[in-house]
C-alpha cells in the first residue's frame, strides 16, 4: 500500500525576470501581486503553502508569509524546488510559477484531485504540446529524490527534460489557456486588457 505524502504548496517567486524587465511576481492581474494571488488561492487547498524566493527578497515579504530561500544549488527552476524538497524531503510539493495567471482555484482543485501518489509526479499536458508542464505540477517525493540524483549526476537542469522521462501522471487541463505564461511586456498588457473586458461582459 502506497504510503501518501503529505501535500505542501510553493509559490515560485525567485526567478529574475529577465525577459519582463519587471518582477513577474508584482505585477497585477487580479487586484493584487500575482505572487499573493496564488499563494492566498493555495492557501485553500494546502495547510503549508510557501512562497520560493531569493535571498534579497526576504524583505519584501510580512511575517504571515511562510518563505523558503532559495539554497543556489542547482540552476533555473530546480533552484525553488529542490530547495523545499532538501528543507522538506518528506512531503509532496503543489508547484505553481507566478508567471501563470489564469491559474485558478478549478484547475488547482482538478489537480489535486488527478493525483497519483505512486507516481514521481502529477502534471498538466495541453493539448497542443508533446511535454508537461513543470511549474504547474504536483511532485512527490519519489520524484524529487530521483531529480535530486538526476541533477547530481549533471544529466540536464531542465525539469521538462527530467519529467519526459519520469513515471508520469498526465492530466488535460479543462482549458488549455490555464497554462499560459506570461514573460514580455506587450503580452502582459494585452492579458490584462483581456481579462478587464471579460469582468466588463460578464
Amino acid at each position: 500500500m502506497t504510503t501518501i505524502a503529505k501535500l505542501n504548496a510553493l509559490v515560485l517567486a525567485g526567478g529574475q525576470s529577465a525577459r519582463m524587465g519587471v518582477d513577474k511576481g508584482l505585477l497585477e492581474y487580479h487586484g493584487q501581486p500575482q505572487r499573493l494571488f496564488i499563494y492566498n488561492l493555495l492557501r485553500a487547498h494546502c495547510d503549508m503553502v510557501y512562497m520560493s524566493i531569493r535571498p534579497d527578497q526576504q524583505e519584501e515579504f510580512s511575517s504571515d508569509v511562510d518563505c523558503i530561500v532559495d539554497q543556489n544549488k542547482y540552476p533555473g527552476p530546480f533552484n525553488g524546488i529542490m530547495s523545499a524538497h532538501l528543507l522538506y524531503p518528506a512531503h509532496a510539493w503543489l508547484v505553481v510559477a507566478c508567471d501563470m495567471p489564469l491559474i485558478n482555484r478549478k484547475a488547482i482543485t482538478r489537480l489535486i484531485a488527478k493525483r497519483n501518489p505512486s507516481s514521481d509526479a502529477t502534471a498538466y499536458k495541453a493539448k497542443d504540446k508533446t511535454i508537461p508542464e513543470p511549474l504547474f505540477c504536483i511532485w512527490e517525493p519519489r520524484g524529487l529524490m530521483a531529480a535530486h540524483d538526476y541533477l547530481e549526476n549533471g544529466i540536464s537542469n531542465s525539469p521538462v527534460k527530467f519529467l519526459a522521462s519520469s513515471c508520469l501522471e498526465i492530466v488535460k487541463p479543462l482549458r488549455d489557456d490555464v497554462l499560459v505564461n506570461i514573460n514580455h511586456q506587450d503580452h502582459y498588457r494585452n492579458l490584462v486588457k483581456s481579462i478587464k473586458e471579460k469582468n466588463c461582459n460578464d
